[in-house]
C-alpha cells in the first residue's frame, strides 16, 4: 500500500488506489495556488501567489514564467470559451486573459466601491463567475497592495460577464476563501479560512443550496440558502477545493489533500509534503489530479474524474 495514502472508509478505494503514487512536478515558488488545468496542451497554469508572478507547467516545456508581476494573482479558472480568468488579489479585480494576450479587467467594484481583494473563482454552466473576497490583499504582506477595506466584509459574489451585474449570493462568512459546485450546481461549497489569521476563527467548508428565481425585470437571479456547515478541516485550513463526478471534495488542508463523501464522511487523506493550498482536475479524461502546495506543484492519478477544472 503507497505510504501517501491514508484509507478512512472503504468507498476511497473506488476513487483513489492504495498504491498510489504523488509526483512533484514543479518547484521553485513562492507561495503556489490556483492551478488550473489546459487540455489543449496538456499544461498547467498556476499562480506564484507571494512572488507575484503567474507560471506554466508542461511535460514538455517544464516551467516558464507567463506573466510578472501578476498583480497578485491568486485563483484562476477557464470561461466557457477557455479564456483564462482570474482573481487579482493586487487589482481588487477579476481579470480575464483576451484572445490577444493582453488581460482585461472584468469587476473590481460592487456598488460603488472596490473590492476586498477576490481570492478564488469557479464558472457555473451558465457563463457566471461566483468568486470569493477577503480581505488578504489589503491586509497581508505579499498577497496585494495593501490599501483600505471599502466593502462593508467579506462576501461570495456572483458575477455576470455578459451584462456587468454583480451581487452577494453569501454575506454570512467570515473570510470566505475557496468555492466549488456539486456536479449538478443545486448546491454551492465554500471553504471559510478565517482561523489563518483570526484566533478560534472557524476553518470549515459549509455547503449552500443554491436557487434561481425571476426578477421584476425577467432576469433569473441567483441566491443561496440554508447555509450549514458541511465539514471542518483539521489540521490548517480548506483553502481551494475541487469536486469529482461522483459529488466527493478533495479538500487542501496542512497535511494532506482531504477526501469527503457528498454525505460529509471523510473518506481519506493523500498525504502531501508541503502544506496544500489549491487544485484541480486534468489529464486526458480529467483523472490526473494537480495539487499547488508551498513552493510546489504536484499530481496523482486517480481512479474518477473531476467536474470542474
Amino acid at each position: 500500500m503507497s505510504e501517501i495514502i491514508e484509507i478512512y472508509d472503504d468507498r476511497l478505494r473506488a476513487i483513489v488506489s492504495p498504491d498510489a503514487s504523488l509526483q512533484k512536478l514543479a518547484n521553485g515558488a513562492v507561495h503556489s495556488e490556483g492551478p488550473v488545468y489546459f487540455h489543449e496542451d496538456n499544461s498547467v497554469v498556476w499562480s506564484d501567489a507571494h512572488g507575484n508572478r503567474l507560471l506554466r507547467w508542461s511535460p514538455t516545456d517544464d516551467v516558464s514564467v507567463l506573466r510578472d508581476p501578476s498583480d497578485y494573482q491568486s485563483g484562476n479558472y477557464r470561461d466557457l470559451e477557455g479564456r483564462l480568468v482570474a482573481c487579482s488579489s493586487g487589482l481588487r479585480a477579476i481579470i480575464r486573459r483576451e484572445d490577444n494576450g493582453e488581460w482585461k479587467v472584468l469587476v473590481d467594484r460592487y456598488q460603488g466601491k472596490r473590492l476586498n481583494s477576490p481570492n478564488d473563482l469557479v464558472v457555473k454552466s451558465d457563463g457566471t463567475i461566483w468568486f470569493t473576497d477577503p480581505p488578504y490583499g489589503i491586509t497581508e504582506p505579499n498577497q496585494g497592495y495593501g490599501g483600505e477595506q471599502e466593502q462593508p466584509g467579506s462576501y461570495v459574489y456572483r458575477f455576470d460577464p455578459a451584462t456587468d451585474e454583480i451581487y452577494p449570493v453569501v454575506m454570512d462568512m467570515v473570510r470566505p476563501n475557496g468555492l466549488a459546485f456539486s456536479p449538478d450546481e443545486n448546491l454551492l461549497y465554500v471553504s471559510d479560512t478565517a482561523a489563518f489569521n483570526i484566533p478560534g476563527g472557524p476553518h470549515n467548508i459549509r455547503v449552500y443550496e443554491v436557487v434561481s428565481v425571476s426578477g421584476t425585470t425577467c432576469r433569473r437571479h441567483h441566491y443561496v440558502k440554508n447555509g450549514r456547515v458541511f465539514a471542518v478541516i483539521d489540521p490548517g485550513q480548506p483553502d481551494g477545493f475541487r469536486v469529482d463526478k461522483y459529488g466527493n471534495i478533495f479538500t487542501s488542508s496542512q497535511d494532506s489533500v482531504q477526501i469527503y463523501s457528498s454525505d460529509g464522511t471523510q473518506l481519506g487523506k493523500i498525504l502531501v509534503p508541503e502544506t496544500s493550498t489549491n487544485l484541480t482536475f486534468g489529464g486526458k479524461q480529467g483523472e490526473r489530479l494537480f495539487i499547488t502546495a508551498g513552493h510546489s506543484l504536484y499530481a496523482i492519478d486517480l481512479n474518477t474524474r473531476g467536474v470542474q477544472q
